[in-house]
């Protein structure tokens, strides 16, 4: 029997995904495989295949404070994770609950569009997220396009992660995988600077739910008391591994093989991040 008092517990706000490729759907996937226990706080709920978002209807602020608080009365939550937001309501009231517990480490997702394309956040969201959400993030996970809409006075990805750092978050991992590059790079910023490049071999297909996992894996890594910049490298070794075996199980994206290693039948996928 597994000590409950040894299980990390990871709190998601996202939106719901019916494909289950994405979402808080791929949030929870993600933390159970890391041997988290999830919190679940839904904001959204989405109409959505593994090829195109159709519509979302956010959850009303005060029913997301509500499922929130009733599970942070009950149970100790070592870290927050947050994806889609639907509102800039809602990001107010993630807001007010992370005031409440300053020493729990953050990890945003900060989406804009989804994967098989469709509008995520407009601009009262977006500057909702960079006003009341950035300053209190451990860990901002834009990719390369995102980090440029944050950013848009900004002529270099670097520039741009100056530009965020400055607006709150303690470290910033901008991903790679929309540039044109023979390999994908990700580089971590902290302290006004680049701390980390991390360059992995580039998959072949588009994948759903990759930024949902990644972050998730942060996430969870924080959660276990992990320092930031391995849990940064971890996590992206786990999000290579889901994606090199993901699965088209639908007519759109793969999905990530969040449970790649529990197909002991196969062979194991060596790393191939490259040095």
């Amino acid at each position: 029997m597994t000590d409950a008092s040894t299980m990390p517990v990871v709190m998601i706000f996202a939106g719901s995904d019916p494909s289950g490729g994405a979402g808080i759907q791929a949030d929870i996937e993600t933390l159970s495989s890391m041997g988290c226990h999830v919190c679940p706080i839904i904001t959204a709920v989405t109409v959505q295949d593994t090829q195109q978002l159709f519509r979302i209807q956010p959850m009303d602020s005060a029913l997301i404070i509500e499922q929130a608080r009733s599970a942070l009365e009950d149970i100790p939550v070592s870290a927050f994770k947050i994806g889609m937001i639907g509102s800039a309501e809602n990001a107010e009231a993630i807001q007010s609950i992370l005031l409440d517990y300053p020493d729990i480490p953050v990890v945003l997702d900060p989406i804009i569009t989804a994967g098989g394309g469709g509008t995520i956040a407009d601009e009262e969201l977006i500057d909702a997220m960079v006003e009341l959400l950035f300053p209190l993030t451990t860990v901002l996970t834009p990719n390369s396009e995102e980090a440029r809409a944050f950013a848009p006075e900004a002529d270099t990805l670097d520039a741009c992660a100056q530009e965020m750092l400055e607006l709150g978050s303690e470290y910033i991992l901008i991903t790679g995988a929309h540039e044109s590059t023979p390999h994908v790079i990700n580089n971590l910023y902290s302290e006004s600077q680049m701390i980390e490049s991390y360059t992995w071999d580039r998959l072949p297909d588009a994948y759903h739910g990759s930024g949902c996992t990644l972050a998730s894996a942060i996430s969870g890594l924080l959660s276990q008391g992990i320092p930031t910049p391995t849990a940064v490298l971890e996590a992206q070794e786990y999000t290579w591994e889901a994606l090199n075996n993901s699965y088209r199980i639908g007519m759109g994206q793969h999905i990530p093989n969040r449970l790649f290693w529990a197909h002991d039948d196969e062979e194991p996928v060596e790393n191939t991040r490259l040095h």
